[in-house]
């Protein structure tokens, strides 16, 4: 019964076997799962998917094949009805009105203000500049504009939300993507450092000949085989206001899986916090703590950030600055504690390196990077892997 669906997988490039089938089909006569669209869909997974950058494939090729099986998971969607938010008519601020929107005031202002709002309000609002509605200029709903608010529900606009109320679904990156990647892995070549260790296993030629000469006789002479010794961290920011970049940085992601055998990579969301994760399906249920990846990798990998770093100031320095959750501890300490655990520590920025000043979070980040930000080009790609391979203190 499922015979379409292998031969989707194969040709999406996804290595589904005639033993695979099998062994899908046991589990399933075995009820090693529950009776669930979601329990099938991670058993399957687990079948099908022997490489983590196939995950996004595998997902495009499960939704056509069964769609409409899976239901919502993840983030439990917002409370607030859903016709207080509906969209009637897109308004248009023109700058000159934008201008005489004044913010609210300090972060702890606009989330106390909210407070009294949820509690005061008891019906849909449109327009205007108090109540949480569409189309106006209050700090918060969707589909107006004010210099910083609470986007509930709707999609972004401006990108001036300092928090965000609503359920939101990522796609993992395909590392597996070739178009574009040539020119990027020449560059990432310049951080290969490649190193002999382990057992002699391989011969060496020239110290054979060497040898035999010195002693008259055949001296066969082993070394051990070389390979590369760089060990890398990547941290991918994914989703919002990163969506436009999503396939430039595939390609990024597919030329470093193919230059650095020793790689782990991590999601992220705008800023490092206190957890990371590999599967943006599951990022809430999943999730690494950064600790954790601190104590666990030594100080000789190399790190590597890939994000826009545009987001609200408060995000990388208050405590519950984060869009998405309550975060214990600002960002900023978590990428302090980063740069301080691995010295090789970069920031390759998508975005146009002449708008970096024009955000103020691009320069928080730049700093606290130790001003090792470049631009996610050619060139800003090798000047990147020389602060790399310099030697650090």
């Amino acid at each position: 019964m499922f015979f379409n669906f292998v031969d989707e997988l194969r040709a999406a490039g996804i290595k589904a076997s005639f033993k695979e089938h099998l062994t899908l089909l046991e589990a399933l006569d075995k009820d090693v799962i529950e009776q669930t669209p979601e329990a099938f869909y991670y058993l399957s997974r687990a079948t099908f998917v022997k490489d983590e950058g196939l995950l996004d494939r595998f997902d495009q090729v499960f939704q056509r094949v069964f769609k409409g099986v899976l239901s919502d998971y993840g983030q439990t969607p917002v409370d607030i009805p859903e016709d207080w938010l509906k969209q009637i008519a897109e308004r248009y601020f023109t700058p000159e009105e934008m201008k005489q929107v004044k913010s609210l005031g300090s972060w702890e202002e606009i989330m106390e203000t909210l407070k009294k709002r949820l509690e005061e309000q008891h019906e849909r609002h449109q327009g205007g500049s108090k109540w949480i509605g569409t189309n106006g200029t209050s700090p918060f709903g969707h589909s107006g504009y004010n210099p910083e608010g609470i986007r509930i529900g709707g999609q972004s606009k401006n990108r001036r939300a300092i928090k965000v109320w609503e359920k939101r679904e990522f796609a993992n990156l395909d590392n597996t993507k070739e178009l574009g990647t040539r020119n990027i892995k020449v560059a990432l070549r310049r951080l290969r450092r490649f190193a002999r260790e382990g057992a002699a296993e391989e011969l060496d030629l020239q110290g054979t000949i060497e040898g035999t000469a010195k002693q008259g006789w055949l001296d066969l002479k082993m070394r051990p085989e070389r390979h590369n010794a760089v060990k890398v961290l990547l941290f991918l920011d994914v989703g919002g206001s990163m969506d436009p970049f999503v396939q430039l940085v595939e390609e990024l992601f597919s030329a470093a899986t193919g230059e650095f055998k020793n790689m782990e990579f991590f999601y992220f969301h705008n800023c490092l916090y206190e957890g990371v994760w590999k599967d943006n399906r599951r990022r809430w249920a999943q999730r690494t703590n950064t600790w954790d990846i601190l104590h666990k990798y030594g100080h000789d990998y190399k790190v590597i950030f890939v994000g826009d770093a545009a987001m609200s100031p408060y995000e990388i320095s208050h405590p519950g600055g984060s869009v998405e959750h309550m975060n214990p501890e600002p960002g900023a300490l978590w990428m302090q504690r980063v740069v301080q655990t691995y010295p090789a520590t970069v920031w390759l920025n998508p975005t146009a390196e002449n708008e970096w000043k024009y955000t103020t979070s691009t320069t928080m980040m730049r700093e606290l990077v130790n001003d090792a930000m470049y631009p996610l080009t050619l060139g800003g790609l090798e000047s990147a892997m020389r602060e790399l391979t310099r030697k650090k203190s």
